[in-house]
């Protein structure tokens, strides 16, 4: 298990000060290179192995909404590896507030 923590940042969110949904996807990503640099696999080795990582597949349930400035940690766990294909799932939580906010 790998966590990620990042602030929301103010052009993350709407106009009604909150933050965009699609930002979700965004913050897991980073959270995903932060995973692969802390199990000793970043981005650089990975391409200089030849090694491409892209993301196949998505599936987001958004449970409750972030404002500006509110830190995400987001945890990483590793729910498959097949030798070819690697799996991960995320859980996003506010720090502020405690509330799960979305699980991918």
């Amino acid at each position: 298990m790998s966590t990620y923590i990042r602030k929301v940042n103010y052009y993350e969110t709407d106009k009604i000060g909150i933050t965009h949904r699609s930002n979700c996807i965004r913050f897991t990503e980073e959270a995903r290179l932060n995973f692969l640099s802390e199990a000793g696999y970043p981005m650089t080795r990975l391409e200089a192995e030849g090694i491409a990582s892209p993301v196949v597949s998505v599936n987001c349930e958004y449970k409750h909404t972030t404002t500006y400035g509110d830190e995400i940690e987001t945890g990483v766990a590793l729910t498959q590896h097949t030798g070819v294909k690697l799996s991960l799932s995320y859980v996003m939580k506010n720090l502020r507030t405690g509330d799960i906010v979305a699980a991918v």
